[in-house]
């Protein structure tokens, strides 16, 4: 299987394999590459809709260019112990890429990711500055917007110290935002059944779509109730000793 980076060739095959709505894993297995190669190409460069050969190629000379992020973490902020800094990195990059599609800007959305992967879920605005190598301004204005939109929330240490922190409820809070836009959908459907006239087929299909969006946010809103408390489980401990996924107490599927 070959390794080391696509070449501008391979990216032209993934370009028309997504043209040809392809799976990753069958566009993979036609590159004899790892189908997480792939993926993680497409979701970093534009995702399956927006993704272009040459400028995933360019993009890619540009990254190269810049400094490593493992470097970067060797100037001030290391890894957690016993991790791959190559695969974090890459991780890392995949899980902003993600972030930024849902509508967040670039660099809140590497604000967010540092958060996440971080073992103590808190970092300083000066680790921040550290580890993403971007001003203290910038930080500060990415910040101030994350936490107004309830992201992130600001706490003080022992030493006294303002530390970021990624609140746990704040999925569930994104997935209830959904729900409520998903519900608007279905009202506005429902007030174009009477503006086109009750019984006309433009209304039938007006009707259709407030049932579908209706039944849509009232199931969304009702999982995102059942399943909150996973957000803050702690990993329960697995009969050998070792640590397995916590699962609150009625959270899991009804028997």
């Amino acid at each position: 299987m070959p390794g080391g980076r696509l070449t501008q060739q391979e990216r032209q095959q993934i370009a028309l394999g997504l043209a040809d709505d392809l799976s990753y894993a069958e566009i993979a297995r036609r590159l004899d590459r790892p189908t997480s190669t792939v993926t993680r190409e497409v979701m970093r460069n534009g995702g399956p809709t927006g993704y272009r050969a040459d400028q995933a190629q360019r993009a890619t000379g540009r990254r190269a260019q810049r400094p490593r992020q493992a470097e970067v973490r060797e100037a001030g902020a290391p890894l957690e112990p016993g991790r791959d800094a190559e695969a974090v990195r890459a991780y890392e990059e995949t899980f902003t890429d993600i972030l930024v599609q849902s509508g967040l800007s670039r660099m809140m959305a590497r604000i967010l990711v540092c958060l996440y992967t971080t073992d103590a879920g808190s970092v300083t605005a000066s680790e921040l500055v550290r580890r993403l190598q971007v001003s203290p301004a910038t930080v500060s204005k990415s910040i101030a917007y994350l936490e107004s939109q309830g992201l992130v929330r600001r706490e003080r240490d022992e030493g006294r110290r303002e530390r970021y922190v990624a609140d746990d409820d704040v999925w569930y809070q994104s997935v209830m935002a959904s729900a409520r836009s998903t519900a608007q959908l279905a009202e506005v459907a429902r007030q174009g059944v009477g503006v086109l006239g009750s019984g006309t087929p433009a209304a039938h299909r007006m009707e259709n779509i407030a049932r579908f969006t209706d039944f849509v946010s009232e199931s969304i809103a009702r999982a995102a109730e059942q399943a909150r408390d996973i957000l803050v489980a702690k990993p329960a401990a697995a009969p050998d000793g070792g640590h397995g996924a916590g699962t609150p107490s009625g959270a899991g599927p009804e028997g």
